[in-house]
């Protein structure tokens, strides 16, 4: 009689076999994969901060440390106890100094003429530049590259020389302008008290419309060619085109360039600094940064020069904050009523 054959329990089972006739590797240890997405979050964020430190440098060291020391000049003050006979100490004044630039009518008046300079400049720049980007973009013009390369020019000079070439120009006795004016019986006086304003325009226009206008057709470059074969084909003509289709593509850059005018708008000093040489028009408190060189240079009032440059960094960062705001409302896309 012959027993069963059974097979032994100590024998180890055949694994699975792979359609392909291959062992299926293991699936790789849930730590282990968590291990690689670890480093792999170093990685990235060590990248990005390699990346970023040359800007949190920058930032700290160009605006943040400046920003608060004139805060901390802001509140305090020089003072001599004895009659003025005593020595001189520094005290804390609180908002004495804000209070004294906030009433101040020479600087309130300042601020007005910049803000005036503002609404001059502003809509010519980006009006003058626009137009030029859309000429150079439509093809009308020649030797583009020269063109760009003769409009960036002026932006090449700096602003102190700039202002002097105009300086000499707007002189009479030594402008030739004026001379050419004088013998076609035309009396022109750019330094009067209704052009000065005018003049230092032009400046700032001569200075930076070229650079707008590449910055504009750099945009324009960006603008998908078939947009705008499309508004061909619809039947639009060049100046619908430029206005209705390109011109709407680039609204970023127009923001862009209508803030930084802005921006540099208030800041206005070497013009008006180096044309008060020239005219009794222009005093020495004319703008805001004249404000506070004056009181810093020329009273030696650090503090209400520090209060006066808190107050004028407030108002940038609120014209720049309310342009952002408004291009955005803008250009959002209008919510369906229906």
């Amino acid at each position: 009689m012959t027993s069963p054959i059974t097979t032994p329990a100590s024998a180890p089972s055949r694994p699975p076999v792979h359609p392909s006739g291959t062992s299926p590797e293991p699936p790789p240890a849930a730590g282990s994969a968590r291990r690689v997405r670890r480093r792999a979050r170093r990685r990235e964020l060590g990248a990005c901060g390699a990346l970023m430190t040359p800007f949190f440098i920058l930032l700290v060291t160009v605006f943040l440390i400046p920003v608060g020391t004139a805060l901390w000049l802001s509140f305090f003050g020089s003072d001599q106890p004895g009659l003025g006979f005593g020595p001189e100490r520094t005290v804390f004044v609180g908002l004495r100094s804000y209070t004294a630039v906030l009433t101040d009518p020479t600087f309130l008046g300042g601020l007005g003429t910049v803000v005036l300079y503002c609404l001059i400049c502003t809509p010519l720049m980006v009006t003058g530049a626009l137009a030029l980007a859309l000429l150079l973009d439509s093809g009308v013009v020649r030797l583009r590259s020269w063109a760009q390369l003769g409009l960036f020019l002026p932006h090449a000079v700096p602003g102190i020389i700039a202002a002097v070439i105009w300086l000499y120009l707007y002189t009479p006795g030594l402008s030739p302008v004026i001379d050419l004016l004088a013998g076609a019986d035309i009396t022109v006086d750019f330094l009067g008290v209704h052009t000065v304003l005018p003049s230092i325009v032009n400046i700032a226009l001569w200075s930076n419309l070229g650079y707008n206008t590449v910055v504009f057709y750099a945009a324009l470059q960006a603008v998908p060619r078939e947009v705008i074969e499309a508004s061909v084909v619809d039947g639009a003509g060049p100046v619908r085109t430029a206005l209705q289709v390109k011109a709407p593509l680039v609204r970023s850059s127009i923001v862009m360039v209508a803030m930084f005018t802005l921006i540099f708008a208030l800041q206005l000093f070497t013009e008006p600094m180096l044309l008060s040489q020239a005219t009794p028009m222009i005093s020495s408190r004319f703008s805001p940064s004249m404000y506070i060189y004056d009181a810093a240079f020329t009273r030696n009032n650090y503090g209400l020069a520090a209060a006066a440059s808190v107050v004028l960094l407030v108002c940038t960062i609120a014209l720049s904050y309310g342009v952002t705001r408004w291009s955005n409302r803008v250009g959002a896309p209008e919510e369906d009523t229906r």
